[in-house]
């Protein structure tokens, strides 16, 4: 999570811009659009998503590596955190 009130400000903006979308992509839905128009939007949202887990993610690599591990162990172990969340972010 972004700790800074900037990153915080940043983070935020994005979920705002990706609730319009989505709200803009039911609209589309309902109003029976053409498909390609709807696919446009879906990977614009799937792309602001996308925008948003990059930026989260890396404020949360400088948060854990930004300062020496205590024990080895630590390390290893946020290592394994942050492997873990880059592989569920390419899936």
């Amino acid at each position: 999570m972004p700790h800074t009130p900037h990153e915080k400000k940043r983070v935020l903006a994005r979920v705002r811009r990706i609730r319009g979308q989505a709200e803009a992509l039911e609209r589309a839905l309902e109003a029976g659009q053409d498909c390609g128009a709807v696919l446009q939007q879906i990977a614009a949202i799937r792309g602001a998503v996308n925008g948003l887990m990059s930026e989260v993610m890396e404020a949360h690599i400088r948060e854990e590596f930004g300062q020496p591990a205590a024990s080895e162990a630590q390390r290893q172990a946020r290592v394994r955190e942050v492997t873990g969340l880059v592989r569920s972010y390419l899936k």
